[in-house]
């Protein structure tokens, strides 16, 4: 059995898709950002996820950044790719594109649009039904502030049975910890936020998805390395800034401000697509100011 803790191990970044003012894409910026990337040791990456705009993209949008994804990274960095849909047939179209253009895992959020029929038994239904009509390895992604769908520990423990299901990244502000029993070299369990990838790692996760790592990923390593190594006071005044910064930036503004924090960092954060707002003025300066209070930028 492949150890997809070891695989998943480290941190991963849910890449950003830059646009233009007028809401094209803008690929050069993505392959800028890519390239910068590939020469960290930054361990992969999510494509097409909540802060990549997935549910803003139109579908040859979606091929055209992953493609650009998957030929401009490292070769040894891992790809996960979001496949979210709200009906099975499409999520398991998407997955087989996802696998056929070279990514290593398909990351499954939630439906939600008819969140009053996600029952545990219809989610295990759609999670199975996805994992064993496609080759590639599945994530199940929680993130119930996007979606109003929680995944439980009970229907998670089912899941986390089936083969080809090989881990969770958890992105809900509280309970991880129901979930770090389930971790095992067959299902591997990913804080979904630099505010609780330190914390987790001293109760014996190995790493995380941050979207703060779209600007500053040297201090997310930093932080993974101090996990790494044991609770000691350095490690832990250091997760309370990065927590800190990711909570009036990330936690208050969302992808705006993840964007926004990666135009001050200098990489290319570009606009958000409408109906989100570019941050300017008062607001910009309010990210500012948080990356300066906390140690990020000078």
């Amino acid at each position: 059995m492949m150890d997809h803790r070891e695989k998943l191990s480290g941190i991963f970044l849910p890449v950003t898709t830059p646009f233009n003012e007028d809401m094209s894409i803008d690929l050069g910026a993505l392959q800028s950002n890519m390239r910068f990337y590939a020469q960290t040791g930054i361990k992969g990456f999510l494509a097409l996820g909540s802060n990549g705009e997935n549910r803003c993209l139109r579908e040859s949008e979606k091929l055209t950044v992953l493609q650009t994804i998957l030929e401009t990274k490292r070769p040894d960095q891992i790809v996960m790719t979001g496949c979210i849909y709200d009906s099975t047939p499409l999520t398991v179209e998407f997955m087989r594109t996802a696998q056929h253009l070279g990514s290593d895992y398909a990351t499954l959020l939630t439906p939600s649009y008819f969140r009053k029929q996600m029952t545990p038994p219809v989610l295990v239904d759609y999670f199975t039904e996805c994992a064993e009509s496609a080759g590639i390895p599945v994530l199940l992604y929680n993130a119930p502030g996007f979606t109003g769908v929680t995944l439980t520990r009970e229907t998670v423990s089912i899941l986390a049975r089936h083969p080809n299901i090989v881990g969770i990244k958890d992105s809900a502000p509280t309970g991880i910890e129901q979930f770090i029993p389930l971790d095992n070299a067959g299902f591997c369990v990913m804080a979904g936020s630099a505010a609780f990838i330190y914390p987790t790692m001293r109760l014996g996760l190995r790493g995380g998805i941050a979207s703060l790592g779209n600007a500053f990923p040297d201090a997310l390593l930093q932080l993974w390395n101090y996990g790494r190594q044991g609770p000691d006071g350095e490690g832990q005044a250091f997760h309370e800034r990065i927590t800190e910064a990711n909570r009036r930036v990330s936690g208050t503004y969302g992808v705006p401000g993840v964007k926004c924090a990666m135009d001050l960092a200098g990489l290319a954060g570009g606009y958000p697509r409408k109906p989100l707002r570019r941050l300017e003025g008062a607001d910009r300066e309010a990210v500012r100011q948080a990356l300066v209070e906390t140690g990020l930028l000078s």
